[in-house]
């Protein structure tokens, strides 16, 4: 079961990374959503949970899944190296890079960066 944390007042469901792959947005609604929904505000998720499909925006997995957190009120957090994602793709360091510049959906190193984010100084916005 996933744990509830709190950072700087914020609920954050934090994910095991142990648990099931997500490979699809129904695996994404019934591990990520429906766990945090009735309890946290942010979803921070291993990046080695999500399937490399996720990464390869060709797929249209990512947007999928990043609609359903929107359309839930719900901010994603994917927390990880996802280096060699970047390396392999022309499109998804523009993903990451405008979604990093936003609130609701952000990928960062490890979870000190996002406690770093949600702090009421750093309000929302990535470092530098």
């Amino acid at each position: 079961m996933p744990d509830i944390v709190e950072h700087h007042g914020v609920p954050v469901l934090l994910c095991d990374a142990d648990g099931v792959t997500i490979a699809d947005v129904q695996g994404a609604l019934d591990q990520l959503i429906g766990a945090a929904f009735q309890s946290a505000d942010v979803v921070a998720v291993p990046s080695t949970r999500l399937d490399d499909s996720f990464f390869d925006l060709s797929t249209g997995l990512a947007g999928e899944v990043l609609q359903k957190f929107a359309n839930y009120r719900l901010r994603l957090v994917v927390v990880g190296d996802i280096s060699r994602h970047l390396a392999a793709s022309s499109a998804l360091p523009d993903l990451v890079r405008e979604a990093n510049r936003g609130r609701d959906i952000w990928f960062v190193p490890d979870l000190e960066a996002l406690a770093d984010r949600l702090a009421p100084n750093g309000a929302g916005r990535p470092a530098g």
